[in-house]
C-alpha cells in the first residue's frame, strides 16, 4: 500500500504540479504587492478624485452598494501576470525538457485493431496464394 503512494507521489507530474502550486502562490504575493503598489494608485488616479477610483455607488451614499472596477481590474492584472510568469518561468522550460529527453527515445506504432485485422487478412491472402493449387 504504502509504495503505491510511493509510486503516486514519485511520478513527475505529481511533483510538477506541487512545485507550480508552491512557486506560484509565493509568486501571487509579489505580484499583489506591485499591483496595489503601483498599478491601483494609478487606476485611482485615472478614477478622478474620489479615492475609492474606478467604480460607483449603485444607491448614492451607500458604500454597501459601491462597484469597485479598479478592483476586478486588478484581480485581472494579478492573475494575468502570475499566469505569464508561471508558464515562461516553469511549464515553458520544461516542455523543453521533456522534449530534449524524450527526442532520442524510440516512437512506439500504436496500431489500431482494424489495422491489425487487416494485415492478418492481407498475411493470410499471401500465404494462400503461395501454398494453394498450382495451375500448369
Amino acid at each position: 500500500m504504502l509504495s503505491g503512494f510511493k509510486d503516486f507521489i514519485m511520478r513527475g507530474n505529481v511533483i510538477e504540479l506541487a512545485v507550480a502550486v508552491v512557486i506560484g502562490s509565493a509568486f501571487a504575493a509579489v505580484v499583489e504587492t506591485i499591483v496595489s503598489g503601483i498599478i491601483t494608485p494609478l487606476l485611482n488616479a485615472a478614477g478622478g478624485a474620489e479615492v475609492g477610483g474606478l467604480g460607483f455607488n449603485i444607491i448614492e451614499g451607500n458604500d454597501a452598494t459601491y462597484l469597485n472596477f479598479a478592483a476586478i481590474i486588478n484581480a485581472l492584472i494579478v492573475f494575468l501576470i502570475t499566469a505569464a510568469v508561471v508558464y515562461f518561468v516553469l511549464v515553458a522550460p520544461m516542455n523543453k525538457v521533456n522534449e530534449r529527453l524524450n527526442r532520442n527515445k524510440p516512437v512506439e506504432e500504436i496500431i489500431s485493431d482494424e489495422v491489425a485485422t487487416l494485415r492478418e487478412i492481407r498475411d493470410l491472402l499471401a500465404e494462400r496464394r503461395t501454398d494453394g493449387p498450382q495451375q500448369s
